[in-house]
């Protein structure tokens, strides 16, 4: 029998219509955000996570993590961007 599949659409949906699971995906808005821009950093740069990886002087996989939001340190996020003629912003606003 095959699987029936359910469009991720209607998924999210549903999901985002619980409270509690809205106001955590909410509180992720930023890291959603930068990991966002990464990937779309990378593949305006038209490279590879190998090809990002090799310039940083790390392996592959710790590529992927930086674009999982799994960054330890600003200044690995920064030779992440330099490594694609990219520059860091931050900044600071009121709550």
């Amino acid at each position: 029998m095959k699987k029936k599949t359910i469009p991720f659409d209607r998924t999210r949906e549903k999901l985002m219509a619980d409270p509690e699971f809205r106001k955590e995906y909410d509180a992720l808005e930023e890291e959603f955000s930068l990991i966002s821009q990464a990937i779309a950093a990378r593949t305006r740069a038209g490279k590879t996570q190998a090809q990002i990886a090799e310039v940083m002087g790390i392996s592959q996989p710790a590529v992927a993590k930086i674009e999982a939001g799994k960054v330890k340190s600003l200044t690995t996020l920064q030779k992440y961007a330099e490594a694609l003629g990219c520059k860091v912003h931050l900044e600071l606003r009121p709550l």
